[in-house]
């Protein structure tokens, strides 16, 4: 049995593309008829994300099951084969199982060491098993690739650091604070960078959100989505003795908080730690507030800094998982080769036993006045002769299924020996 990979994602095809040949759920079930019919497809499992869409089969034909997933793609994504073959790509046994366990690692994602993938993973997985469209191999193959997805992020460090402002914003204020539960955010101008700064801030712990923005609708839509409070931009020195986190993004054209507007509030605040994170260019806050008594500041640039330190960060861990996955393909391709060989080789054990035990029969009857003695001598013989005869056979043919030609060899002593065939699936 041989595996089969056809994709595309964010690297090989434009969103245009991708978006042809995604295929959700519902797609995906309206279609197992067609995919159990699907010429020399023994199982299919799919993996459609936003930024990826990948079918992956158990094919005993490489040459039929290329053909095979070449039409069906064309047929699902009314593109021609022409313009496909630009975007997409091919990928068998090794190949195609090395890839699966790198992007269940991460190692292919559009940010390295992403968690997201694994879920997905998970859940393509699951549903071709309740579509009952997987087979065997697939399904070890797959369970074999969560559990790595699990382990790199077990053993190594890619997923733990911040690559992204928002959650580099998270990073420090916990380098500050320890735990973010019971603290208070104050978000000065509503934006995209700073909503989702919040949204990152809340998910780690942070109780409650003030969001002040000249737009004061606007402020107000996204403090109910913290269960917040919105107040005008003009009103927020009255509540930065309230906040323990301020995030500032206004696009002001000069700076809204300068030393003297906090000298009367720090002596208000009782000597609690306050952290300004400014992302605004240009920006909000004057960075001489950072000379006053416990203030912490951090700009844009700052923490760009800490995402590219931590992007190289995960770039050395990157190198500890693809250790990891070159030992666990070592292990899964010593499974699969063993499909080829091992009903092989018990056919082969079966029909040699048969033909001796019938002999030593015919022979035994044919000599009636043997002693027990004489008859154990016989039977340790003839099952030492079947030993031998089979052990250099064998030896090789488990030495021949981790090389490409291990199914050729199995065959061949299939039919030389005309034993009964087995469907592994």
């Amino acid at each position: 049995m041989y595996i089969l990979l056809l994709g595309a994602n964010h690297k090989t095809a434009p969103v245009e593309i991708r978006e042809k040949i995604a295929l959700n759920k519902a797609q995906i079930k309206a279609l197992v008829p067609q995919i159990k019919k699907l010429p020399g497809v023994e199982g299919t499992i799919v993996l459609s994300t936003c930024n990826r869409m990948e079918i992956y089969i158990a094919t005993k034909n490489l040459e039929l099951g290329r053909k095979t997933l070449g039409e069906f793609i064309t047929q699902v994504s009314h593109c021609s084969l022409d313009v496909l073959e630009q975007f997409y790509y091919f990928k068998d046994c090794r190949a195609a199982v090395q890839h699966l366990f790198r992007v269940v690692a991460g190692l292919d994602s559009m940010i390295l060491g992403e968690t997201q993938i694994l879920g997905q993973v998970q859940d393509a997985y699951e549903n071709a098993l309740e579509l009952q469209i997987s087979n065997n191999v697939l399904n070890t193959l797959f369970q074999h690739a969560i559990s790595i997805g699990k382990r790199v992020r077990t053993e190594t460090l890619i997923d733990r650091q911040a690559v992204s402002i928002s959650s580099a914003a998270v990073e420090l204020a916990k380098q500050l604070f320890g735990n973010l539960t019971d603290h208070t955010v104050l978000i000065l101008g509503a934006g995209e960078t700073s909503e989702l700064t919040a949204r990152h801030l809340v998910a780690n712990g942070v109780s409650t959100v003030i969001v002040a923005n000249r737009t004061f609708e606007r402020a107000q839509k996204l403090a109910e989505e913290f269960s917040g409070e919105a107040i005008r931009l003009d009103d927020f020195p009255k509540y930065i003795k309230e906040a323990d986190i301020i995030i500032s993004c206004t696009a002001a054209p000069k700076y809204i908080v300068e030393v003297e507007d906090l000298l009367p509030i720090l002596g208000e605040r009782a000597n609690k730690p306050l952290l300004f994170i400014d992302i605004a260019v240009p920006r909000d806050i004057n960075p001489d507030v950072q000379k006053l008594g416990n203030i912490s500041l951090y700009d844009v640039d700052d923490l760009q800094n800490v995402v590219v330190k931590n992007i190289n960060h995960r770039k050395k861990e990157a190198v500890k998982a693809e250790a990891i996955i070159i030992e666990e393909i070592d292990i899964f391709f010593k499974w699969l080769d063993s499909l080829f060989v091992i009903p092989t080789i018990m056919g082969l054990k079966q029909r040699a036993v048969a033909i001796k035990d019938r002999e030593l029969a015919k022979a035994i009857r044919k000599l009636p006045n043997l002693s027990e003695k004489e008859k154990h001598v016989i039977i340790s013989l003839t099952n030492s002769i079947v030993n031998q005869i089979l052990h250099q056979p064998i030896t090789n043919l488990k030495k021949y299924a981790h090389v490409k030609k291990g199914p050729v060899y199995a065959e061949v002593i299939h039919e030389l020996f005309d034993l009964e065939k087995k469907k592994n699936n």
